[in-house]
């Protein structure tokens, strides 16, 4: 049997990215194709209101992911300045405090303390890095990466209800939409699942639980303002 094992950790980042992206654009795409429908609007206008919110949702999607990714990124910069610095000062105070660590992860005294030297003669940085912020390589935050993750998936995810609704005018519009939709969610939700290692059923339940709630709040609002929703 082979020992192979293949790890998905370096996904995180632009895996949450992405699935964020898709879903937001799936679910808030529909539900304005479903708002504006409701109200009687013309197949015109309503696909005009979702072309709209593709392209201000994209634009919103990768400038929030930049902007928050981006915080994220400032602060793990200010604490590797702090080490840095820190490094420079008070070596033997690093030195015991990465020794300390390992300690504490059961490593004995004397052996925690090699393992702390021979790190930090080859990485120090790289050691406190890891071992003392908690910050891996493959975890850090990439900004950029993020936005256009998210922007991309979005236009994609926000693309699919949109072409349903251009295909499919008249009284039956709302319901196709969203039931599709929800059958895109179940898709993205089991991909997502199976691009991080987990159960494709659970991602699906989750991503389509989720769909129906907002999809079911926007007609609960719209029969609240006197309009019917016929889902």
């Amino acid at each position: 049997m082979s020992r192979y094992k293949k790890h998905r950790s370096h996904r995180t980042g632009w895996l949450r990215a992405a699935v964020l992206g898709a879903n937001d654009g799936i679910v808030s795409t529909a539900s304005l194709i479903i708002g504006v429908a409701s109200a009687q609007a013309m197949h015109t206008d309503i696909l005009i209101a979702g072309v709209a919110g593709l392209v201000a949702g994209a634009m919103s999607m990768a400038a929030g992911e930049y902007v928050s990714v981006s915080s994220q990124s400032d602060t793990e910069q200010a604490d590797l300045e702090l080490e840095k610095d820190s490094l420079k000062n008070d070596f033997e105070f690093e030195l015991n405090e990465l020794a300390n660590i390992y300690e504490k992860r059961g490593l004995e005294s004397a052996l925690a303390l090699q393992v702390a030297k021979q790190l930090m003669a080859h990485d120090a940085l790289g050691a406190h890095a890891r071992d003392e912020l908690g910050l891996a390589e493959n975890t850090r935050a990439r900004p950029i990466q993020a936005a256009l993750f998210s922007a991309g998936a979005f236009t994609l995810g926000a693309a699919l209800p949109l072409l349903v609704a251009w295909s499919m005018p008249g009284t039956q519009l709302i319901p196709i939409v969203a039931v599709s939709s929800l059958a895109f969610l179940a898709i993205l939700g089991s991909l997502a699942a199976r691009a991080g290692g987990a159960a494709m059923s659970v991602g699906a339940i989750r991503v389509t639980f989720w769909g129906i709630l907002a999809m079911g709040l926007t007609a609960t609002v719209g029969r609240l303002l006197g309009v019917t929703v016929d889902l």
